[in-house]
C-alpha cells in the first residue's frame, strides 16, 4: 500500500478542464499570429517583386527611352494575334482576353532584352567587362571568373570559355593589344589541344570585333564541335596545365591591377 501512494504522488496532477482550454486557447492564438506574419511576408515579398520590376524598368528607360514603344507595341501586337484568331473562329472577344496574358509576357520579354542591353552598355570599355558577358552563357559552358591573360599596364584582358563549340578566347581593350594577347593564349593552348577548335572574339566597336552586348548571342551560334564528355575531358586537360604559363604575372591580382601581397608573402 505504502508502495501505491508514492508511485501515485509521484504522478503529475491531472489538468483541469479549465486550463486545457486556456492552453488551447493559447496555442489558437499563437497559429493565428504566425499565419498573420506568413501572409504579410508573401506580400511583402509581392511588393518586393514588383518593385524590382519598376526598378529595372527606370533604369532601363534612362538609357533607351523607346523601351515604353517597344512594350506597348509587343502587347498590342499579341491582342491584335488574339483578335484576328477570334474573328476568324468568331469569338473574337474569348481570344482577345486570352492574348492578354501574352501581351504581358511579350512586353516582358522586350523589357529584358532591352534591360541586358541597357546593363553591358553600362560596364562596356571598363577593364573585364567581357567576363560578366561570358558569365551569361548558362549551362554547357564552362567559364573561368579570372581573366587567363591580363595586360597589368595597358589592362588587356582575356576571358576563356568552354563548351561544345570548343574553347572560345574573348579579348577586350585596346584592338591590336588585345589581339596580340589573345593570339598568344591561342597558340599557347593549340600546342595542348591540338584537335580542339579554338575561337576568339574581340570585344569593341570596331569593324572586327564584336559588340559587348552580342558576344553571347555570337557565342551561342558558333558551330558545336564537341559532345559533352569531350568538353569535359577538355576542362580536365586545360586544368592540368601550368598555371603560370596562363599570361597572367605572378603577384598580380588582374581585378586591381596592382602587386597582390598574398600572392607575394611566400617569396
Amino acid at each position: 500500500m505504502a508502495e501505491q501512494k508514492s508511485s501515485g504522488a509521484a504522478q503529475a496532477p491531472k489538468k483541469d478542464l479549465k486550463t486545457v482550454k486556456a492552453e488551447q486557447k493559447a496555442r489558437r492564438k499563437t497559429e493565428k499570429i504566425e499565419a498573420k506574419e506568413a501572409k504579410k511576408a508573401k506580400k511583402a515579398n509581392k511588393r518586393g517583386f514588383f518593385k524590382q520590376i519598376a526598378d529595372v524598368f527606370k533604369m532601363t528607360r534612362k538609357f533607351d527611352p523607346s523601351i515604353i514603344w517597344w512594350m506597348v507595341g509587343a502587347f498590342v501586337a499579341a491582342l491584335l494575334i488574339g483578335l484576328i484568331i477570334g474573328l476568324l473562329t468568331g469569338s473574337p472577344v474569348l481570344w482577345t482576353l486570352m492574348f492578354i496574358p501574352l501581351g504581358l509576357l511579350a512586353a516582358i520579354i522586350i523589357m529584358n532584352k532591352k534591360a541586358e542591353k541597357a546593363a553591358f552598355a553600362q560596364i562596356d570599355g571598363r577593364p573585364g567587362a567581357a567576363g560578366a558577358t561570358l558569365s551569361q552563357l548558362g549551362r554547357g559552358w564552362v567559364v573561368e571568373e579570372d581573366p587567363v591573360a591580363v595586360n597589368p599596364r595597358t589592362q588587356e584582358t582575356v576571358f576563356r570559355a568552354v563548351g561544345k563549340a570548343g574553347v572560345v578566347l574573348v579579348a577586350d581593350g585596346d584592338y591590336n593589344r588585345a589581339k596580340k594577347l589573345v593570339e598568344k593564349q591561342r597558340k599557347h593552348l593549340e600546342r595542348f589541344l591540338p584537335n580542339v577548335e579554338i575561337r576568339t572574339v574581340q570585344v569593341g566597336h570596331g569593324p572586327n570585333e564584336v559588340e559587348l552586348h552580342e558576344v553571347k548571342s555570337t557565342i551561342k551560334r558558333m558551330k558545336k564541335t564537341l559532345n559533352r564528355h569531350e568538353v569535359r575531358a577538355v576542362e580536365q586537360r586545360i586544368s592540368s596545365m601550368p598555371v603560370n604559363n596562363l599570361g597572367i604575372p605572378k603577384g598580380i591580382d588582374p581585378n586591381r591591377m596592382r602587386p597582390d601581397r598574398k600572392a607575394m608573402r611566400g617569396r
